[in-house]
């Protein structure tokens, strides 16, 4: 028996809602971007509550940070002053802004602390204990070079976009 379109628009919503918490974002902004992203044209705030089921509130938080991490954009609609969204579609777009957004100071603070944290375990004097000493100077080393191995990432992109996006995508489908 084949489900419906409204059944199998729901199946993904709601799986985008569990891979949204699988990355460590809210359920909501999964639900959020998958409502935009099947939509085949802008929805404003009211009809994003109405598909959702969230507040306004959280709808307007998760919008924010949707934007702020270019997965979605506003668009603007001639005589109407309600807020409009629709999904990005170009998933290297997304994707170069989501490692732009790795420049936040947020995520700065983050890595800032790894280092200085494995700084202070190197110099730790003899009062620490050893093995639990090594354990998380391990621990530690290798969240920094996950770290380090993004912003080499970030800057590979940064540096393919100067080449421009046609180029990217041609070397991308070489890669395929």
């Amino acid at each position: 028996m084949s489900s419906s379109l409204p059944e199998i628009k729901n199946e993904f919503i709601d799986g985008m809602s569990s891979m949204s918490q699988f990355w460590g974002f809210p359920r909501g902004m999964g639900a959020l971007f998958a409502v935009l992203y099947v939509n085949p044209g802008p929805l404003s705030l009211d009809e994003l509550v109405t598909r959702t089921g969230l507040t306004k509130g959280a709808i307007s938080t998760n919008v924010r940070a949707l934007a702020r991490l270019g997965l979605i954009h506003p668009v603007s609609r001639l005589a109407d002053r309600k807020d409009y969204y629709e999904a990005e579609t170009d998933f290297y777009k997304a994707i170069r802004s989501i490692l732009k957004e790795r420049r936040n100071s947020e995520f700065d603070r983050a890595v800032s602390t790894v280092r200085e944290a494995l700084t202070e375990l190197e110099t730790a004097g003899s009062d620490a204990d050893e093995a639990e000493r090594r354990f998380l100077i391990e621990r530690l080393q290798a969240m920094q070079s996950f770290f380090d191995a993004l912003d080499s990432l970030t800057a590979a992109v940064t540096r393919l976009d100067g080449l421009g996006l046609n180029t990217v995508q041609s070397v991308l489908k070489i890669l395929k």
